[in-house]
């Protein structure tokens, strides 16, 4: 062999021999954190043995004599498939990410300190009842036995073999109950009400005028789309259900804006329009069984791994000491079952979304504040922040009587003008019980202790759904909901006045709307309207979703009613829907105007459109680009760009109302100089412009189109999946999957007109509970049960997910162990 061939060999086995041993190294990193799943180990601290049996999802259910036992069992599963998650939750939530991720993070953990939410959760703590404080610790001393047994960063996961590469490391604290308390507070930001419209609604008054602005949030339309609670009002101080009712500054909002952005979103998307759930329960008149049947898909921003763990609870025989027996999903963090069944009952959530937070200008001068015509000393306190790579970074918190000043964090905060701070006040930064709740939940065997349960339940308030073994169903409103003598939530009001105060005593939970049994055998709750104002008068919020998906499986259970009785498989169909409930309005409207050319030959398809969002319909791609492009080209020369449409069932209400105003100001472009546009300009427009998008990126053949291939969604790691890095991102990111369905379909996979069409919230979970046979139900994830990347449950369930189908979610002891394929027992 020629001698620059035997060199180039040479080099060629060099550089492949290498190729093998870092191959085998990130291997060998990669698998030393996985979990062992079988055999026995020794966990100090447990009384008793505790069996987990995991089934080919890698789903665990885990068999103690205990509580104590159960909750400190689950603390150390939770970290064997998650700790990593965990950890950065806690850091989140303490605003000390900066201390991994260096300054990239500062603005992120300065709102946190300002919010406060480690504070609130050190208070909350010692006020929950002394059984939950037990439990939350048994949970840790499970976490802890975990992580004393994985003392190295390889042990522990990828994550942290990638982050002592870059910054040295990181030696992870010792788990405590304030950190599981903690998370909470991160849930019920995620899920709080109408923050970011109050800013929006300032904002935009900023370049319009005050009654133009309240154009763009229409009243909810009760004459078409149904509440939740259709019967009942308040009768003697407690809401009774066969009662009737009687008759009766734009630079510190700026810079509040950016406060609020800044804080990370741990389950939700930076997109909140769209961000919901569907939840909906059928009484057994109407099922094949003669049982209930309950549905549940919280919305949430899609993340990896998924917000969610699958997991079973059970005491091997329920006793005093041990009265568990609950399967579903629950936090990794947090103990106990968050959505689930028990052998009696099972529940599900939506967001109630009631206006649990106000915005209020604030006259700050020097170290006080204005308030009732005195000079008041503000509340401040001073909070270090560690920054990897840097030196630490001091931040001056400062609140008034309302709360946090949360204008104040950013560097460039320079507030002006009369109103010159903002203070945020929300009932989360109030401590609460939703800890007990709980454990409550996981035990109630009947509709009163479910109510019970449910009142200890304050934030995030939810929309409860129930049924039970026996063949009840019910809806329970939970939660903090603030009084206000003046006001409705709707604007930021002066603080200095005091007439907008809260008063001290929220509304009486006996006073919030509840359902039992309804006429028409099922209840649906999808993030609309609660009860009609007119038949219930404490204020729960104005900010509703418009009901566009509550309508739409309002109107899909009463077909299957005509049909037949209804059995899980209905149920999963409803799930399933990709109705675009917007095109009936729109598409006549579309119809209507004069339209030359290619873009009318892509009109055309919408004749025939049956108006589902399927992967492969060429319709549902161009109906969905020329809304992007009637919102964006109608509204995005108005309104500044905080406050210009994400997309979603409010605009659908906007539009709708302007399409019987061809020549309102909204439609006239602006940035056209003395050119007027009108309804129909815009409109063509709009057709034009996706035509011609679409054209661009799937060619020119309208058939060929598919929104599958527009509509995809990224399953993005939360942490170093964004690092900016492209080898790291692709050792934690999976995807993209082509997914159904649209924003404010039932199949709720939303999307941002602003930004395109990849998709920004997803139904995170999917659950339909069979309660003539607890067995018989079934769930989904979005990902897996596992946080480590390549293990095999990192992201299995994704493609069933997309899908559209479920697993088998068994819960009784036979069928659990009869579907084990590994089985691990800690032992005292």
């Amino acid at each position: 062999m020629p001698w620059p061939l035997r060199w180039f060999a040479r080099v060629l086995t060099v550089l492949l021999a290498l190729a093998l041993v870092l191959a085998g190294v990130l291997v060998y990193t990669v698998r030393k954190s996985f979990p062992q799943l079988e055999g026995s180990l020794r966990l100090p601290g447990l009384t008793g043995s505790v069996e987990i049996y995991r089934d080919k999802s890698g789903i665990p259910h885990i068999y103690a004599d205990t509580s104590a036992d159960l909750f400190m069992a689950q603390g150390f599963v939770h970290a064997q498939d998650r700790f990593y998650e965990m950890d950065f939750r806690r850091r989140l939530t303490s605003g000390r990410l900066s201390e991994l991720y260096g300054k990239a993070t500062l603005d992120q953990d300065k709102a946190l300190r300002t919010m406060g939410w480690r504070k609130v959760a050190e208070q909350e703590l010692p006020e929950l009842a002394q059984q939950t404080q037990d439990y939350l610790g048994a949970y840790a001393k499970g976490v802890n036995a975990w992580l004393s047994a994985n003392p190295n960063a390889s042990d522990r996961s990828l994550e942290y073999s990638v982050l002592k590469l870059q910054n040295g490391g990181h030696e992870p604290e010792k788990w405590g109950p304030v950190d599981s308390v903690a998370w909470l507070k991160a849930m019920a930001w995620d899920l709080r009400s109408n923050m970011e419209d109050e800013i929006d609604r300032a904002l935009a008054l900023t370049k319009l005028p005050r009654e133009r602005v309240e154009q763009l949030y229409p009243g909810y339309p009760f004459d078409r789309h149904a509440p939740i609670v259709g019967e009942g009002a308040i009768e003697q101080d407690r809401f009774d259900q066969r009662a009737q009712p009687r008759p009766r500054a734009g630079q510190a909002f700026a810079q509040a804006a950016r406060t609020l952005d800044a804080v990370p979103s741990t389950m939700s998307s930076a997109d909140r329009e769209g961000i919901g759930s569907n939840s909906w329960v059928i009484s057994g008149e109407h099922t094949a069984s003669g049982k209930p049947l309950l549905a549940n898909d919280p919305h949430l921003a899609p993340q990896m791994p998924s917000v969610w763990y699958q997991a079973g609870l059970h005491c091997r025989k329920i006793t005093e000491d041990c009265s568990y027996d609950v399967t579903g999903f629950t936090f990794s963090g947090v103990p106990g079952v968050i959505i689930g069944q028990t052998d009696k009952i099972s529940w599900g959530f939506t967001n109630l979304g009631p206006d649990v937070a106000d915005l209020f200008l604030e006259q700050v001068e020097g170290d006080t504040y204005l308030y009732k015509g005195e000079r008041v000393k503000l509340e401040t306190r001073q909070e270090q922040i560690k920054v990897a790579g840097g030196a630490p970074v001091t931040i001056t918190v400062r609140s008034t009587r309302h709360g946090p000043l949360i204008n104040e964090v950013m560097d460039d905060a320079k507030p002006s003008g009369e109103a010159n701070a903002v203070a945020l006040q929300w009932t989360a930064l109030t401590p609460g019980r939703t800890v007990d709740a709980i454990f409550a939940l996981n035990r109630a065997g009947d509709w009163e202790e479910f109510k019970a349960a449910a009142a200890l339940f304050d934030v995030p308030a939810q929309n409860l759904i129930y049924a039970d073994t026996s063949g009840k169903i019910g809806y329970q409103a939970p939660g903090r909901v603030p009084v206000r003598p003046k006001g409705d939530g709707t604007w930021p009001v002066p603080g200095w006045t005091g007439e907008y105060d809260w008063k001290t005593a929220p509304i009486p939970y006996d006073q919030l709307p509840s359902v039992q049994d309804p006429a028409e055998g099922f209840i649906v709750t999808a993030n609309n309207a609660v009860i009609d104002p007119r038949r219930y008068r404490p204020l729960l919020t104005k900010d509703w979703a418009y009901g566009y998906r509550s309508e739409r499986i309002r109107d899909l259970i009463k077909e299957a009613i005509k049909k037949g009785p209804i059995d899980a498989a209905a149920m999963g169909k409803i799930q399933q829907d990709t109705y675009n409930g917007f095109a009936e309005t729109l598409i006549p409207a579309l119809m209507e105007v004069d339209l030359a050319g290619p873009a009318g030959k892509a009109r055309e398809s919408l004749k025939t459109w049956d108006r589902a969002q399927g992967l492969g319909s060429a319709p549902a791609a161009y109906f969905n680009a020329v809304w992007r492009h009637v919102l964006t080209l109608t509204f995005n020369d108005d309104l500044p760009a905080a406050a210009r449409p994400t997309g979603g069932d409010r605009w659908y209400e906007v539009v709708r109302r302007l399409l019987a105003a061809p020549d309102d100001l909204f439609w006239d472009d602006v940035t056209t100089g003395n050119l007027k546009e009108t309804r129909d300009d815009i409109l063509r427009q709009a057709m034009a412009s996706a035509y011609q998008e679409l054209a661009d990126r799937l060619g020119e053949d309208v058939k060929g189109w598919r929104w599958g291939d527009l509509h995809r969604l990224e399953l993005v790691n939360g942490t170093l999946g964004t690092s900016g890095i492209g080898p790291i991102e692709a050792l934690f990111n999976r995807g993209p999957l082509s997914v159904a369905g649209g924003k404010d379909a039932v199949n709720a996979t939303g999307w941002n007109v602003q930004k395109g069409y990849e998709i920004t919230a997803v139904p995170s979970m999917r659950m339909i509970v069979d309660l003539s046979d607890l067995d018989k139900s079934r769930w989904i994830n979005l990902t897996g049960a596992s946080g480590h990347a390549f293990h095999d449950h990192y992201w299995d369930q994704a493609e069933v997910w997309a899908r559209g189908e479920l697993l088998p979610m068994y819960s009784k002891a036979g069928s659990v162990k009869k579907a084990a394929v590994h089985v691990l027992k800690l032992n005292p």
